[in-house]
């Protein structure tokens, strides 16, 4: 076996933690692939002779993929008005695949996903890397281009802000799947009050139509303007196919047109037995990305 093949076998070895890594980053399965194939494309050229650890420096070129993405990104969004949603992950009700599991990990859902989106593309990778990859910051340092401690810095700004910001959701299915379902017999049955009294007084919808909805409203807050939005928005899918399915990792609603085309997706948070997040995906190019393999 010479040095390429060697190469490739050992970065197909880490391809299951090298994708996570880049999700986490990135927010898009679809971008995260991207960043592994250029990846690739740059370590399939470089000289590994005197890398020590080779794991580590496959994470490194990963992750300098994924922030060149991100400031790419940023600037992209500084000339966009429209929030954006994150790129779920989609999963059957009854369970999650597996590979979907290990690049989910320890519950990273949507509302965390949203928080991410908010942060500089350093914070953002030191943040990763060290809180949910346990990478030095040492090594990560040279990598966002900033000297060790104020790297340390970078992470401990963007901890404090997802704190601060991102709702911590109910952990059980059990506790979710309820308030989920309460939700869609309140909608379907235009049950206003029984709508609102399962929102949280300051709910948070976030809704990514991209070309179809242009001129709507992107973001919207307070159980009663969600409440009425919502009611607004499944009077839409009528004729629709909507059931429910696992939303990286928690109850969502998935929708289909008429053509059986994918339509929507609509993500929630639920904190203390009440919807405190809801981000609806509508974005026809964006949806065309997402993975619908586990949905069979």
């Amino acid at each position: 076996m010479n040095e390429q093949q060697l190469l490739a076998e050992r970065f197909e070895a880490n391809r299951g933690r090298l994708r996570a890594v880049a999700y986490r980053m990135l927010g898009s399965v679809a971008e995260a692939d991207d960043a592994l194939q250029e990846a690739w494309l740059r370590i399939s050229r470089a000289d590994t002779g005197g890398v020590e650890n080779l794991a580590g420096w496959l994470t490194t070129v990963v992750a300098r993929v994924c922030l060149n993405a991100l400031r790419t990104r940023k600037v992209r969004r500084e000339d966009s008005l429209h929030a954006r949603v994150p790129e779920p992950i989609l999963d059957r009700e009854d369970g999650m695949n597996p590979e979907h599991e290990a690049l989910l990990g320890d519950s990273v859902g949507l509302a965390l996903f949203v928080v991410l989106d908010t942060l500089a593309p350093a914070e953002r990778v030191a943040f990763v890397l060290h809180d949910v990859f346990a990478v030095p910051f040492d090594e990560i340092a040279p990598i966002v281009g900033r000297s060790s401690p104020a790297t340390r810095q970078l992470a401990s700004r963007a901890r404090r802000r997802i704190r601060g910001v991102a709702p911590v959701p109910d952990r059980s299915l059990h506790e979710q799947r309820p308030v989920v379902d309460a939700f869609i017999a309140a909608v379907r049955g235009g049950d206003f009050d029984g709508l609102v009294a399962i929102l949280d007084p300051d709910v948070v919808l976030r809704a990514d139509g991209g070309a179809r909805w242009v001129g709507a409203t992107r973001e919207l807050r307070g159980a009663l303007t969600v409440a009425r939005s919502a009611l607004t928005i499944t009077r839409r899918l009528t004729g629709f196919r909507v059931e429910r399915g696992l939303v990286n990792g928690t109850p969502g609603i998935i929708s289909w047109d008429e053509n059986g085309q994918l339509f929507s997706v609509m993500g929630f948070t639920v904190r203390g037995g009440k919807i405190a997040e809801i981000d609806v995906l509508a974005d026809p190019e964006r949806l065309r990305r997402l993975d619908l393999d586990a949905l069979g």
